[in-house]
């Protein structure tokens, strides 16, 4: 994205743009809050500064998790990081009335890049996978070395575990809790394939993981542990 492509749009709040900065605000954030809720060349000026600020920081995310990703060119996260830094640009652009001061402006926007990288790296991991429908092991659920007694049970409760997966949940919950829970794929990714959004997702991922720990309360069983970790 070029960024004169987005200095076009009207600064977010003219009210904003018109009040005097906050005077908690460091004088270098002060001056990118006036610059990008400018007019002009000053604002574009600014933006193109931005999109490098942000270009360097996906770049920096893109080579850090490079080592976990070899089946991808250099061509490829090239194209990852640009992507990362316009769409960072754009909604960096859209929260400027967001900003406190907690931080410094360069680094609460850094994080938007470094989110928007991550993202995509796990987007294109999982390009071409199918999802898996089913459980790929149940192994991370078992002990080894329990006594005898302690076996039983637990097999007992991944037994029950898996009959409620497959009759207590709708097909949807249950997709989406084997997807997460299980399987271990990226909500974002997730997200993407079902067309919907994160928040959706965790509500659906939150009701499975009620109904199913009403269902072993009710046989006496539990499985916390597991029903409160998220993806």
């Amino acid at each position: 994205m070029n960024p004169a492509t987005v200095s076009c749009v009207e600064p977010i709040s003219s009210v904003a743009a018109a009040a005097a900065p906050t005077p908690l605000l460091d004088a270098e954030s002060r001056e990118w809050l006036r610059s990008l809720r400018g007019e002009g060349a000053a604002r574009e000026y600014a933006i193109a500064r931005l999109h490098a600020l942000l270009l360097r920081a996906a770049r920096f995310e893109v080579a850090r998790r490079r080592p976990t990703l070899p089946h991808l060119r250099g061509d490829d996260l090239d194209d990852v990081a640009n992507h990362a830094a316009d769409d960072a640009l754009v909604s960096v652009l859209g929260r400027l009335d967001d900003f406190r001061g907690a931080s410094r402006f360069t680094t609460w926007v850094y994080k938007f890049a470094l989110y928007e990288a991550a993202v995509k790296l796990r987007k294109r991991a999982w390009q071409g996978r199918e999802l898996p429908l089913e459980p790929e092991t149940w192994s991370l659920f078992s002990s080894a070395g329990l006594e005898p007694d302690a076996e039983l049970e637990q097999s007992e409760l991944l037994h029950t575990l898996q009959d409620a997966i497959a009759e207590v949940l709708t097909p949807h919950q249950r997709r989406v809790l084997v997807a997460l829970a299980l399987n271990g794929v990226p909500i974002d990714v997730l997200a993407e394939r079902l067309s919907t959004t994160r928040g959706a997702l965790y509500k659906t991922l939150h009701d499975a993981r009620r109904k199913l720990r009403k269902h072993l309360d009710e046989r006496g069983l539990s499985l916390d542990t597991w029903l409160e970790e998220a993806n």
